[in-house]
C-alpha cells in the first residue's frame, strides 16, 4: 500500500498526538514539526505529499514554510490551520501558496477534507461572500485590526499607533480570540 505522507507542523503537543493518531489510523503517513526549523529539515529530508500548518508557532507565523513546501513538491497540499481565523490571513496564506486554510477547532475529518479538497470554492474568502449576514461590530473591529496589523508585517506598535490606540490595548484585544461573524 502507497501511503501518503502528511507533515504536520503544530506547537501543541496533545492536539499533535491526537491528530497524528487519527491519521495514522486513516493511512497516513506523519511527521511532526513543533516549529519551524524542524519543519524546514523535514521538508529538506524527505518527500511531503501534504503539509497541515498550525498558523501561529509559538508567537511566530508558519507562512514562511509554504514556498520551502511548494519548491520541494510542487503538487504538494498546503491547509493553514488556526485558532485565530481572520480574512487578511487567510487572503495572505492563499496568495502564498496554500490550498486551503481552517478554523480551529476542528477534527480529523474536517482537516482531512479541507485538505483534500480541490474546489477552490472551499476557501473561507468565497464562502465569506457566499453568507449574506453581516458581519458583527466586535469582528469587523478584529479583522480591521488584523489587516492594519499584517500591512505593518507585525508591528504592534505601528499598528496602535495607526488605529490610534493604546499599545496594551491592542495586545489585549489581539490575545483574546476572534469573535464569531
Amino acid at each position: 500500500m502507497d501511503r501518503k505522507h502528511i507533515l504536520l507542523v503544530e506547537d501543541d503537543e496533545v492536539f499533535s498526538r491526537v491528530m497524528s493518531r487519527a491519521l495514522l489510523h486513516r493511512g497516513y503517513e506523519i511527521s511532526h514539526a513543533a516549529n519551524e526549523e524542524d519543519a524546514s529539515q523535514l521538508i529538506e529530508s524527505s518527500h511531503v505529499n501534504y503539509a497541515i500548518l498550525d498558523l501561529n508557532l509559538g508567537g511566530h507565523t508558519s507562512l514562511g514554510l509554504i514556498a520551502p513546501l511548494k519548491r520541494s513538491n510542487p503538487d504538494s497540499r498546503i491547509l493553514i490551520l488556526t485558532g485565530y481565523a481572520s480574512i487578511t490571513t487567510a487572503v495572505e496564506a492563499i496568495k502564498l501558496g496554500a490550498d486551503n486554510y481552517l478554523a480551529k477547532p476542528a477534527d480529523a475529518d474536517e482537516i482531512l477534507s479541507a485538505l483534500l479538497n480541490n474546489e477552490q470554492s472551499s476557501t473561507p474568502v468565497d464562502s465569506e461572500a457566499a453568507h449574506l449576514e453581516p458581519m458583527s461590530v466586535r469582528r469587523l473591529e478584529w479583522e480591521h485590526i488584523q489587516k492594519v496589523l499584517n500591512e505593518n508585517d507585525g508591528n504592534i506598535s505601528e499598528t496602535a499607533r495607526q488605529l490610534k490606540m493604546h499599545r496594551r490595548t491592542l495586545q489585549r484585544k489581539l490575545q483574546k480570540r476572534p469573535v464569531a461573524k
